[in-house]
């Protein structure tokens, strides 16, 4: 991480804050990952119902992105990040508070809202606080925070829910969450640069943007890879269980985020090398193998390999897109655009949980991750033919071969 290194000390203290807020927010988050499935089928809620209620929290990401996404440019990236952190600090108490399947999915929806708005803003003030040249470098070490805060929370929270029991979990949660609070009103937010835009983004609708060349692909690639992700995080422990295998969803998690944070060391960089379109494609077929290998999992071991190339996905995937939105746009409509492209993320989650679940009960968890690979690989084939101007250009992107059409800051 020697790019650090060039940075004055204001902007590495400002980079360090906003890092340890991340890293405390993903460790909230990840400490309930295993253990909600489990919390509400103890409360004796179905398969579609769990769905639905997992889902919900895809909702409040849904709802509330875009508007959140304008607040972003408008009134700065730090108002976000207080709005999720505190929001993330309350959530948990709603679990304990509420048990009906209505209440519960109400609170669900609510927690969601602080992943649209810390999201946002934590990627949109990392990119405005990124040198150029080193774009997809800081974002990818930046991004470490969420596979950090994911490596030992779950296992923690796995732990945890053996031992202890709900109720220690889900005030930890909060706990950590309000670190996160203390952490992002330290945060510094400069102003972005503007720029006229050669996009006109004030007469442009929501729909007008996300149809757009430049973000209609990734937005479309992140529903397919919220799709699976939704399938894996909601039914994941679930389906442990009932294959009767010896194993902690928690560590399936955990050995996912370590495989995250390692490659992520190495993807930024080598993205502002070889262009961001190769390591999307490695991406997205990182996904297909995970849904594929949970298809045929009978053993800790099957599992454990699927939470690694899940990891691998996850540490290419979510930070290059990041990174190439950040490409394709300018300071001014970054948090629109950023919001905007991850709304398909956030629109595969939230059917994921209730389609997917109808699909569990009638065709078995084996068959459902077998269905969802089928969409990851749809996924890659648009992303290969449809990614640039045309299908030649984008096979070239795709593979690492040519440059990105739709960039607004090339060097």
């Amino acid at each position: 991480m020697k790019a650090f290194n060039t940075f004055d000390t204001a902007l590495r203290l400002n980079l360090l804050t906003l890092f340890t807020a991340g890293l405390v927010f993903w460790s909230s988050m990840g400490l309930l990952l295993p253990v909600l499935p489990l919390y509400i089928q103890d409360l004796g809620a179905s398969k579609q119902q769990i769905g639905m209620v997992i889902g919900g929290f895809a909702i409040g990401l849904l709802l509330f992105r875009p508007m959140l996404g304008r607040l972003a440019d408008q009134h700065g990236r730090k108002l976000l990040l207080l709005i999720g952190t505190t929001i993330a600090a309350i959530a948990p108490l709603g679990y304990l508070a509420f048990t009906s399947v209505p209440l519960l999915m109400l609170v669900r929806i609510f927690h969601g809202i602080s992943m649209a708005a810390f999201t946002t803003g934590f990627s949109a003030l990392v990119a405005d606080l990124a040198p150029l040249k080193q774009r997809g470098e800081i974002i990818s070490y930046m991004s470490l925070a969420a596979p950090l805060g994911l490596a030992f929370g779950p296992a923690l929270g796995g732990y945890l829910q053996a031992t202890t029991g709900y109720g220690i979990l889900f005030l930890l949660a909060t706990e950590i969450a309000f670190i996160g609070v203390l952490a992002s009103i330290q945060v510094i937010n400069p102003p972005p640069v503007q720029r006229q835009s050669p996009v006109p983004s004030k007469k442009t609708n929501f729909w007008r943007i996300l149809i757009s060349p430049r973000i209609r692909v990734p937005a479309i690639v992140m529903l397919f890879a919220g799709l699976s992700l939704g399938s894996v995080h909601t039914f994941l422990p679930l389906f442990i269980q009932e294959t009767g295998v010896d194993l902690n969803a928690g560590l399936f998690f955990t050995v996912s985020a370590i495989a995250s944070f390692t490659l992520r060391i190495f993807v930024g960089r080598a993205s502002d090398r070889f262009g961001r379109g190769l390591f999307i494609t490695f991406g997205i077929l990182a996904y297909t193998l995970t849904t594929l290998l949970l298809w045929q999992a009978r053993s800790s071991s099957i599992f454990l390999l699927a939470g690694i190339t899940e990891g691998l996905g996850g540490g290419t995937l979510i930070s290059m897109i990041t990174t190439l939105m950040a490409d394709r746009s300018l300071p001014e409509e970054r948090g629109q655009i950023f919001a905007l492209c991850i709304a398909g993320f956030d629109f595969g989650l939230a059917i994921a949980a209730p389609i997917l679940g109808f699909v569990a009960e009638q065709v078995g968890y084996p068959n459902m991750f077998a269905g969802t690979a089928c969409l990851t690989f749809l996924g890659l084939i648009i992303f290969l033919t449809q990614s640039n101007k045309n299908v030649p250009s984008s096979l070239r992107f795709a593979l690492g071969r040519g440059e990105d059409s739709y960039s607004l800051n090339k060097l």
